[in-house]
């Protein structure tokens, strides 16, 4: 296998993963990152599992999801595209535009730069936010959009479902491979200590931060089984023109609480649900309640049916995925 990748935001949590996963396979990795300074930090965190020769596939060049430049050579050579997720904030920002086009113009930007290199493939990395229609109850499919028109949809599901309907618009028009993962919450082992909001969730319940914990139920998933599925992907052309969700499971935040106390009983881990009362009147003075309590409370659960058909994974169970979060940051003291 010699094939080349661009993979962009290779410092990200869940693309280190995709990284690792590439390069052991065989291709070749163009890793794409802002800051040319972030390339020492990436390295290292790939070559503690990864061989010397594996290493030596790996380069890197520097874009910006918000410049056109450096894009066109960025694509050279390149037979696959794979386009990372967005950051997932942990509130709603001040301006939501902030989130938002930067996610939907960096997809367009990557996908025009693809096509007019003549780049055959591309896997984008969307979100189960982009699939779960609150509206609707019930388990939900690929089948499913994220409900635009609704009041309630946070900054973040905008952000995932306009650069996904984006992205598919233009691969559609200009006849493109097009494929999309949409993971839930990725926990598992970070890499590294350069981990995103959904680790910082589970550092949280571990710190004991809040005595109780929202009725507020998550999708989980390893980011193991994420990096895996995008491989997979790449490998089966026949996957283009679908969405396949990532996800093993649901669990609600009282018991990810129960699992973790189990497994640490010795620490100080919430594992009493809170009242949505309280939670209404702590809104009024939290902007991160404020941004989750129109979830709380609903079970949104969503199939992962089509990535076990069409790729024969089997996902790690979501509770063995949490505690796995949890086992990466006691061990490196990351509390």
């Amino acid at each position: 296998m010699t094939d080349t990748v661009l993979l962009t935001g290779i410092s990200g949590f869940i693309a280190k993963h995709i990284a690792a996963r590439l390069l052991s396979a065989g291709y070749t990795v163009r890793g794409s990152l802002r800051s040319p300074k972030r390339e020492a930090e990436v390295r290292a965190a790939l070559a503690a599992s990864l061989p010397a020769e594996a290493m030596a596939r790996l380069s890197f060049v520097s874009l910006d999801l918000e410049k056109d430049a450096g894009w066109a050579e960025a694509m050279a050579g390149v037979s696959a595209l794979l386009h990372t997720a967005s950051p997932f904030p942990l509130q709603e920002p001040e301006h939501p535009e902030d989130l938002i086009r930067p996610a939907v113009e960096g997809s367009l930007r990557a996908l025009r730069a693809a096509h007019a290199a003549g780049v055959p493939r591309v896997i984008l990395t969307s979100s189960t936010v982009a699939v779960i229609d609150t509206g609707k109850s019930g388990l939900q499919t690929e089948a499913n959009w994220c409900d635009l028109s609704s009041p309630e949809t946070s900054s973040y599901a905008r952000s995932k479902t306009l650069a996904e309907q984006a992205a598919w618009d233009f691969a559609t028009e200009n006849q493109m491979a097009l494929t999309t993962i949409n993971p839930g919450l990725v926990v598992g082992p970070p890499l590294d200590a350069h981990f995103g909001s959904s680790i910082a969730l589970v550092a949280r319940v571990l710190k004991g931060k809040d005595p109780m914990l929202p009725d507020l139920c998550f999708p989980i998933v390893d980011v193991r089984d994420v990096a895996e599925l995008h491989l997979r992907a790449l490998q089966h052309p026949e996957s283009a023109g679908q969405r396949f969700i990532a996800a093993a499971g649901n669990i609600a935040m009282p018991e990810m609480g129960r699992i973790l106390k189990a497994a640490y009983p010795n620490r100080r881990i919430p594992t009493r649900q809170a009242p949505k009362l309280l939670l209404r009147l702590l809104a009024l003075f939290d902007p991160q309640l404020r941004q989750i309590l129109p979830q709380i409370g609903e079970d949104l659960r969503v199939s992962n049916a089509r990535a076990r058909s069409a790729f024969g994974l089997e996902f790690i169970p979501a509770d063995q995925a949490l505690k796995a979060s949890a086992d990466w940051l006691i061990a490196q003291n990351q509390l």
